[in-house]
């Protein structure tokens, strides 16, 4: 069964029910709190009562700085709500580390940014080195992946179109709320990961649910292909796609025609103002709440809750 890690301001815990038993140990960065399971499996066997968790403040469990790297268009239902048809070719991208933030921190939308959108996610992270050439099969993923996280991939959605740049518009600070737990996974874990079910509501709104048999490229995979020039090391955060469901949709096949012909400042202009009668985009006030668990509870990664505002 896999053991799930909370982190506070006071350190690292391991969750039993609705209570938390303290690690004992000297670890500050997630690498560090992997590379002590002996305490984390003492604190896991204690006989401690321990303290509840509704009484702690959850951080994200996985600290900065780190690599963040994301996959681009993983899940079919994405790709159809995309507009994508065929073969999609494996993409990734990278997010700045101080995006990185806590699971129930509130989601800071740029002054500039008039479309912001969610993307529930489910996070691998890592637990050993991945070097450069490294080919990971399905029985190897024990081996380098310590275990799972939710993230949210938050998107500016006018900056990543407009500029084709996916760095800066989903790499504000607060934009990959990430956690509460850390699910350190034992090694049959690893065959119940097509159960994994990623849910996300606004205000209660159910918008995403899909299981990740709906991904295109899997886990292994992936780090296959990221690392055909990515190295990852110990703490690094995967983000493995999101399914459909989000608020930005790809428009209807003769609208996207014409505005192909359009010049692109007149071609964005229509397509904004279509946007801006979209009412999923994120605004004020608006409530993002996300899980990723498994039916049996086998695998059960807690509940992201955060607030949406504006800066000042």
């Amino acid at each position: 069964m896999s053991t799930n890690i909370l982190r506070t301001a006071d350190g690292w815990w391991v969750v039993r029910d609705t209570r938390a038993v303290r690690i004992d140990t000297k670890a500050v960065t997630t690498a560090e709190l992997i590379a002590d399971r002996a305490a984390v499996r003492e604190a896991a066997l204690s006989e401690e009562t321990g303290t509840p968790v509704a009484d702690l403040v959850a951080l994200s469990p996985v600290t900065a700085p780190c690599r963040v790297v994301a996959q681009m268009v993983n899940y079919r239902s994405h790709a159809r709500d995309s507009g994508f048809t065929g073969d999609i070719p494996p993409a990734f991208f990278r997010k700045a580390s101080g995006s990185v933030s806590g699971p129930d921190q509130a989601i800071v939308r740029p002054a500039h940014v008039k479309f912001l959108d969610y993307e529930v996610e489910l996070g691998l992270v890592m637990g050993a080195p991945l070097p450069v050439g490294t080919v990971v099969e399905e029985r190897d993923l024990p081996s380098c992946v310590a275990g799972l996280v939710i993230t949210n991939d938050v998107s500016a959605r006018d900056v990543q179109l407009t500029k084709t740049q996916f760095y800066e518009s989903k790499s504000y600070p607060t934009f990959t709320p990430t956690g509460p737990y850390l699910a350190l996974l034992d090694p049959e874990d690893f065959n119940h990961l097509l159960d994994l079910r990623l849910r996300l509501s606004v205000n209660g709104e159910l918008r995403q649910d899909r299981t990740l048999a709906d991904m295109i490229v899997r886990p292994a995979q992936a780090l296959t292909l990221l690392a055909r020039f990515q190295t990852l090391g110990p703490g690094d955060l995967l983000l493995t796609g999101t399914p459909g469901g989000t608020a930005l949709k790809a428009p209807p096949k003769a609208v996207e025609k014409i505005g192909s012909l359009l010049p692109p400042a007149m071609k964005w202009k229509a397509f904004f103002k279509s946007q801006a009668r979209n009412p999923h985009y994120l605004n004020r006030g608006d409530l993002v709440t996300a899980t990723i668990a498994t039916p049996d509870g086998r695998i059960d990664l807690g509940e992201q809750r955060n607030s949406v505002t504006d800066a000042n």
